[in-house]
């Protein structure tokens, strides 16, 4: 079982040693370094080569969005380490600016330490931490922040997708699991995972989440489409 390398990154030192304990209680969790500030997180991610980045949203100095840009940009030429965002309140529209800065999903401080575990590990996996549907109600709550697609010609990236491949990621920006997918196209879950990863590949996308966020961007998904 190969182990997770985490940096935390929090302006308060106690909920830094909160989560410290509970992912060192975890055998397969690692917490290779803390950060109080953004700035300090980049430098920390680009000397410990963490796989997971725990960051917080608000801090002085670089805040957590700036701070995730830069790692993900830097993290494209080496090790592309995953970025978790923490946050307090369910609908903070700085979210939507960390998923779009490549953030691999975000979860809420309060949630309970079994989640905030379980999060590490999928994001570790390579996945998002989905919770696709959340991320749908944060994009139709900030869908005024997206760019709109206004004329008739296919948004970039698009035409380079098979009719198959389109119909799934407008399934994934409804925020369907894979399952759900299969059920609805009438294929197996197999199948739609490797659309998914089609998708992704084709488009230069990190994730679901980031999939999400394309197929609002390109007018794909509207705000209260069903």
């Amino acid at each position: 079982m190969s182990t997770v390398r985490v940096l935390l990154v929090d302006d308060q030192p106690l909920l830094r040693t909160g989560f410290r304990l509970i992912l060192e209680a975890e055998p397969d969790l690692a917490v290779v370094g803390e950060a109080g500030d953004g700035a300090a997180a980049v430098e920390l991610t680009r000397s410990l080569l963490p796989d997971v980045v725990l960051m917080d949203i608000r801090m002085p100095g670089v805040d957590g969005i700036e701070a995730t840009r830069r790692i993900i940009r830097d993290g494209a030429a080496s090790h592309d380490p995953k970025v978790l965002i923490l946050t307090t309140f369910d609908l903070d529209e700085y979210v939507i600016e960390a998923v779009r800065a490549g953030a691999s999903g975000f979860l809420l401080k309060d949630s309970p330490p079994e989640d905030l575990v379980q999060a590490i590990r999928i994001v570790a996996a390579g996945d998002a931490i989905v919770a696709p549907s959340v991320t749908r109600r944060l994009l139709d709550r900030f869908a005024t922040r997206l760019p709109a697609v206004r004329d008739a010609a296919p948004p970039p990236g698009l035409d380079t997708l098979t009719e198959r491949e389109r119909e799934v990621l407008a399934h994934v920006a409804r925020g369907q699991s894979n399952a759900e997918i299969a059920a609805d196209l009438v294929v197996s879950e197999t199948t739609v995972k490797t659309h998914v990863g089609n998708v992704l590949a084709k488009l230069g996308l990190r994730d679901r989440v980031q999939a999400v966020v394309y197929a609002y961007e390109t007018g794909l998904s509207r705000p209260g489409q069903q």
